[in-house]
């Protein structure tokens, strides 16, 4: 699946244009994690300004955990847990993709706890499509469905995928003070 990013600015003469159309040059299909698709929309390290200086972010492998008052839009499709419960799933190669396809944020997840991470961060998330659940401390549980939304702060979480369907949700992580 290859989701759509238009993005638009103002020309010289002022006049709203469409400066791009068509998929991130980031998105990626992973290959040893089956179904799963990250697709980074957009960031911005600090706080935007405007006109818009026709560079796309999303043309370099740079970080999407971005520092306080930055920001990152991103689509996942996560396919069903049995995908990583397969004999043929490979969590050393499924590892290597997930830092190349999400890096700063790969790195937050932990060894002893697969999926559970926590961000520097206040995000929020949109169901697009399915059903997922949001896994926090303890193994409390919240199951989302299409068109729910959530916000988390700074929280540490696991998506899980218990269903027969992949689920796809868009996130905004902005870049929390920490103090």
């Amino acid at each position: 699946m290859t989701f759509r990013r238009v993005v638009t600015a103002k020309n010289a003469d002022g006049k709203s244009v469409v400066v791009s159309d068509g998929a991130s040059p980031r998105e990626v299909a992973l290959k040893h994690t089956p179904g799963f698709i990250s697709a980074p929309i957009w960031t911005t390290a600090g706080v935007p300004s405007l006109p818009y200086d026709g560079e796309d972010p999303m043309a370099s492998d740079g970080t999407l955990l971005q520092p306080a008052g930055g920001s990152t839009f991103l689509i996942v499709t996560f396919p069903p847990d049995a995908v990583m419960m397969s004999p043929e799933f490979q969590p050393a190669l499924a590892g290597a993709e997930h830092l190349a396809a999400a890096p700063g944020i790969a790195e937050t997840f932990e060894v002893d706890s697969p999926g559970m991470h926590t961000t520097p961060t206040m995000d929020y998330g949109v169901v697009l499509r399915g059903r997922i659940t949001l896994e926090l401390d303890d193994g409390a549980t919240v199951a989302l469905a299409t068109g729910d939304s959530v916000v988390q702060h700074g929280t540490r979480h696991a998506w899980r995928n218990p269903n027969s369907e992949p689920a796809t949700v868009a996130f905004v992580l902005i870049g929390a003070d920490t103090r």
